[in-house]
């Protein structure tokens, strides 16, 4: 069972929605213990980190979801599930997962003209190759809705990276877990592909 992770972040529908879509059965759920349970993890979300963080730890779910990252099952992180794995937000100053090394910031452009949250379609530009990216190529567009964005420490963890007044990383990558700035489930049919790909994928890079 595929298990999508309630943590009062939104957007849970619409991304059961697309799970069902590409046919991969998926629930929606906020118990530690399904989470723990689950056969592969998405951790979606929009919103403010600072809430879902407390919110994670007040339910428990933080510890829930390091401990599925162990195991070493897949699990996807999409938009604020992808900046939330990794150790430091600044966004309400919040300690995060750790999952992955790294910080999320807020973008400052030099470019006034561009505005921030960064919304709409944006083209990734692909670092390297990944088991769920064999359906989409370098260029291809997504839909990105967002202020903040991911640092990862090590550049061996960025698989996507998209322009916006500055070069920012997109998709990020480490073991098991598999993450994207943009909504897979919001970008059509490329979206979608990369999220039936996660439904075969066993973990392994």
């Amino acid at each position: 069972m595929l298990i999508i992770v309630d943590y009062d972040a939104g957007n849970l529908r619409s991304v059961l929605r697309a799970c069902e879509h590409v046919g991969i059965d998926a629930r929606i759920s906020a118990d530690p213990a399904d989470v723990l349970g689950a056969d592969r993890l998405i951790f979606p979300g929009v919103g403010s980190a600072e809430s879902a963080v407390d919110t994670l730890r007040t339910r428990g779910l933080d510890e829930a979801i390091k401990g599925f990252f162990e195991t070493g099952k897949p699990m996807l992180g999409i938009c604020l599930g992808s900046q939330i794995v990794l150790d430091y937000s600044a966004e309400g100053a919040r300690d995060c997962l750790g999952l992955v090394p790294g910080v999320v910031q807020k973008f400052d452009l030099a470019d006034k003209a561009l505005k921030v949250p960064h919304i709409g379609w944006n083209e990734v530009d692909f670092v390297k190759p990944h088991p769920l990216l064999k359906r989409v190529s370098s260029g291809d567009e997504f839909y990105f809705v967002h202020s903040y964005y991911t640092v990862p420490a090590s550049t061996n963890d960025v698989y996507g990276t998209t322009d916006y007044g500055q070069q920012f990383c997109s998709m990020l990558g480490r073991d098991n877990l598999f993450a994207t700035q943009f909504h897979l489930e919001k970008s059509g049919e490329k979206g979608l592909s990369i999220l039936a790909e996660f439904g075969q994928w066993d973990g392994c890079v």
